[in-house]
């Protein structure tokens, strides 16, 4: 069978499918049908040999993404290593990180100043000139694959910059590209929009549509003003915007992470929020690529409770995104830090747990974004804790504002009569890591890495695949230098987006320094979580009561193996009153114990694997 029989005959598999699905979207639009077909056809006959080779690798292998060993890290390119080139360079210290996936955040082009760190889109063929070229990013991702890493990319699908062509021929009065956006000669219609569609940023960007007084009319920009909601009723709209994906899939990307996609689909009297149509185009989508590129991914980020997260994986007969973000365990683990209380983080924790174990979950302590509360509080409600007294209550946590607290975070977006500011810095610095070196206090250092390290131990024991972000694995701090930057300094995220440091990254092998301790502790972990099974994605995954508030348990069993992860969010010493029967063997302090009454240091963490009755020897 040939290739072009290959992808052929996996259209043919989704044929009636996709047809169908297309044309409940798009009634009578035979002609995009046509354009669509010939894209699939032109993008799968001009895939390189090299990448059908991975496809079919991936083919074999459909669980390959599953694996213990998958450690991904995001990182922006210009901040890690200047240019694409650059990354291509260091790609062996990625290895040394234990990384096998890389994020390379928003890298296509986007205006110099209002980009929104590069989610404003202007170009989806061009790389931004000073980062380099599609070459560059097809080469970078070549060399990747030669070392068994993949590549992430954004693809920004609700959204173009107002600088794109579209939008600037849109601004010239052509009709054709107007309808690729949502245009209003009045104000009659974006107001019942406005009725029941919730505004994302009410105090630096309110309201969901923008006054054009160049051309007299309204545009739809749910996020901000100079980015302009695509209208995907237009069904020219997602046939190029598929295209654009396909062209970065052809380019080497392995992972193509959807941005903002509860958003697509716009429409009136409604939320605009995770409408039908949306599972419609993501299916078509994901039988697309699977046509076309089949070893590719679709990561999609739905920054929700599970409940409406979880549609987003679609079903075993009919799936969609292969991947979505663990974004509310993110957001719970810290508030678990600054209350030193598991209890809302096991509830959590028992959601997650009974779900498919086939759902692959991306876990992570930060990323590029800040960090939104959006708890359970309906259940906080019943310990005591009310909505917006707790929020501020977080935020003066962590931004060392609260008696005792030595965490240094900034706000953003702050709204002082919600209390809905959202949290930026880095781990390190969130966890007092700052705060001890200003004071030059290394024993504070210590229990700032230890904090630190107990976090990171906790994310990587939970099914699916960690995500580091880049600096966390040497401790790196905040970076105040945004704000001499008048580009920047609006946006307190950049307090945790500063070029990476080197010069810190060089102490990661000198004994007795904080970043030896948190870069060798994480190395040890990740090494211990690739060499068990018991970390498989098929594990079964359960919480135990430790009758201490502060420390969490949690189970992984599977094929015979258990591993009991025990986790302490206090400064103090403390006890897991755990009583499972059997002899265990801490991965992490090598010793053997029973799981009675086990003694927890100070942010200690242990990662106990049941003795097989084998002789009794660790095996």
């Amino acid at each position: 069978m040939t290739e072009q029989n290959g992808w052929e005959k996996r259209l043919e598999g989704f044929w009636d499918e996709l047809k169908w699905l297309y044309f409940e979207l798009y009634p009578g639009r035979e002609d995009q049908f046509e354009a669509l077909c010939g894209i699939i056809r032109q993008r799968s006959e001009e895939r390189s040999a090299d990448l059908k080779a991975l496809d079919a690798k991936r083919l074999a292998d459909p669980d390959w993404y599953k694996r213990n060993d998958m450690v991904g890290m995001m990182m922006y390119t210009d901040a890690f290593a200047g240019t694409l080139k650059g990354v291509k360079k260091k790609l062996g210290y990625i290895e040394e990180c234990g990384v096998n996936y890389i994020h390379l955040m928003p890298l296509l082009d986007s205006p110099r100043v209002r980009n929104d760190g590069g989610y404003a889109v202007s170009d989806f063929r061009k790389v931004k000139p000073e980062l380099g070229t599609m070459e560059d990013l097809s080469e970078l991702a070549a060399e990747c694959h030669r070392r068994g890493i993949s590549v992430c990319l954004d693809f920004v699908m609700n959204h173009t910059s107002d600088e794109h062509e579209w939008a600037l021929w849109a601004r010239n009065g052509k009709k054709e590209y107007q309808d690729r956006y949502f245009f209003y000669d009045t104000y009659e219609i974006p107001e019942q929009f406005e009725k029941t569609c919730p505004q994302v940023f009410p105090t630096t960007a309110p309201g969901n549509f923008t006054w054009l007084e160049d051309v007299k009319k309204y545009v739809m920009t749910t996020f901000y003003p100079y980015q302009w909601d695509l209208n995907y009723w237009n069904p020219a709209v997602f046939v190029e915007m598929t295209d654009n994906l396909l062209n970065l899939t052809n380019r080497g990307i392995d992972i193509i992470r959807i941005d903002a996609v509860p958003y697509i689909w716009k429409q009136l009297g409604t939320n605009c929020r995770n409408l039908p149509q949306v599972h419609t185009i993501v299916r078509m989508l994901r039988m697309i690529c699977e046509t076309v590129c089949p070893g590719v991914l679709l990561l999609g980020e739905v920054v929700m409770e599970p409940e409406k997260v979880v549609p987003y994986f679609g079903t075993v007969e009919k799936p969609e995104c292969h991947m979505l973000y663990n974004v509310t365990t993110m957001a719970t683990t810290w508030h678990t830090a600054a209350v030193s209380d598991v209890s809302l983080l096991k509830r959590q924790m028992d959601i997650i747990d009974a779900l498919p174990r086939q759902y692959v979950f991306l876990n992570y302590l930060r990323c590029h974004d800040d960090i939104g509360w959006g708890l359970d509080y309906g259940w906080l409600r019943g310990q005591g804790m009310e909505e917006v007294a707790h929020k501020r209550y977080l935020n003066d946590y962590f931004t060392g504002k609260y008696p005792g607290s030595d965490s240094r975070g900034e706000l953003y977006n702050d709204d002082p009569r919600l209390g809905d500011a959202r949290l930026c810095g880095t781990t390190a610095s969130l966890c007092g890591l700052e705060a001890a070196m200003e004071r030059k206090d290394p024993e504070g250092e210590r229990r700032a890495a230890d904090r630190d390290l107990m976090l990171h131990g906790f994310m990587l024991t939970l099914s699916g695949i960690p995500m580091l972000y880049s600096g966390d694995e040497i401790g790196q701090l905040n970076d105040y230098r945004y704000k001499e930057d008048p580009k920047k300094a609006a946006d307190s995220r950049y307090v945790h987006r500063g070029a990476f440091d080197w010069k810190k990254a060089g102490r990661r092998k000198e004994k007795g320094t904080v970043e030896n301790r948190i870069f060798t502790g994480l190395e040890r972990l990740l090494t211990l979580r690739g060499s068990q099974n018991v970390f498989l994605n098929a594990a079964a995954v359960s919480t135990r009561e430790t009758y201490d508030p502060s420390v969490l348990c949690l189970v992984r069993e599977l094929d015979g193996e258990k591993l009991i992860g025990l986790f302490n969010f206090s400064s103090q010493g403390k006890t897991a009153w755990i009583n499972e029967d059997g002899m265990y063997h801490d991965l992490i302090s090598e010793e053997s114990l029973e799981a009675k009454g086990v003694l927890m240091p100070p942010y200690g963490i242990r990662w106990m694997l049941k003795i097989r009755e084998k002789g009794k020897e660790y095996v």
